[in-house]
């Protein structure tokens, strides 16, 4: 009898049917059974699923280029309301950001808004945290995992609000610094790998706020850093078995394709402006999964 693809121990021959909010047919129906365990995977492989897995990327892509995220605060909410668990959603993730994190390096890399000795050392603290978050996310529960990525949402929310982005200004290495950007890329990685975001969303604000960077540098260095951890941490959870390839292919290259996009936009607002809307952006997905973190709570009970 054949057996479909593997994905984190789960056999995925005919999880295409069955949401993590609602079990339902190919064709979008509400089936007769109940709703998956927060603990299984059913990814909605349908041509709706697909659909929406390109559109997420294209989605990913504006975002990631405008703000210098990996894209993570979209991608998760997504694949997990597609039916994948918080764990497999968050490595299929940091997967889906590597091309994403190229094309946008690119764009920003060609305006000269990168940091590369910055960049470098911030990942050489994200390389190590990378590897421990991903082991965390093997290990903790799948509803401590919701709240993590809950709590982490309102961390970068309040950030952002205090933040008043400069367009002048850069990092200026001195000793303190490089072990500030070291110290720092562990707590970031530690956080990409947990939550399987990029890392951008907590570097973009750091590098300006702490690092004094200007707003484009801080995004253009922020998605250089977190390319090669998004590699090395998806690598750790591909042997542990809890990647969606064929999703985080879907999302990564649609991604990519849309990047520079988001990174003329960037440009072209100003800086407290694009504060703004990226505040803004973050506070709807924060009531979106609250929501889903207490829903879990409810059936988990």
């Amino acid at each position: 009898m054949p057996h479909g693809p593997r994905l984190g121990g789960v056999n995925a021959t005919e999880t295409t049917t069955t949401t993590a909010d609602d079990a339902v047919t190919a064709a979008g129906v509400p089936a007769e059974a109940p709703a998956a365990s927060i603990d299984e995977n059913h990814l909605d492989e349908s041509p709706r699923g697909l659909t929406i897995m390109a559109v997420v990327g294209v989605f990913v892509g504006i975002l990631s280029g405008m703000f210098g995220i990996g894209g993570g605060t979209v991608i998760v909410p997504a694949l997990v309301w597609l039916g994948l668990t918080q764990r497999h959603a968050a490595a299929t993730s940091m997967m889906a950001i590597v091309p994403t994190a190229v094309s946008g390096v690119v764009s920003y890399a060609l305006e000269g808004d990168v940091d590369w000795v910055a960049a470098a050392l911030v990942f050489a603290g994200m390389f190590v945290g990378g590897q421990i978050g991903s082991w965390l996310l093997s290990k903790l529960p799948e509803i401590a995992l919701r709240w993590a990525f809950v709590a982490f949402l309102v961390f970068v929310i309040i950030n952002q609000a205090m933040s008043n982005p400069s367009r002048d200004s850069h990092i200026v290495m001195h000793p303190i610094m490089v072990v500030g950007l070291i110290a720092f890329g562990v707590v970031a990685g530690v956080l990409a790998g947990l939550l399987g975001i990029g890392g951008g969303a907590i570097c973009v604000p750091a590098l300006s706020i702490i690092f004094g960077a200007s707003d484009l540098i801080a995004r253009g260095t922020s998605l250089l850093a977190m390319f090669p951890n998004s590699i090395t941490t998806s690598v750790a959870n591909v042997r542990r078995h809890m990647v969606h390839v064929k999703a985080a292919a879907i999302i990564g290259i649609v991604a990519a394709v849309t990047a520079p996009l988001g990174t003329w936009i960037a440009a072209a607002v100003s800086p407290r402006t694009g504060a703004i809307m990226f505040t803004v952006y973050l506070s709807v997905l924060l009531v979106r999964s609250l929501f889903v973190a207490l829903k879990a709570m409810r059936r988990a009970a």
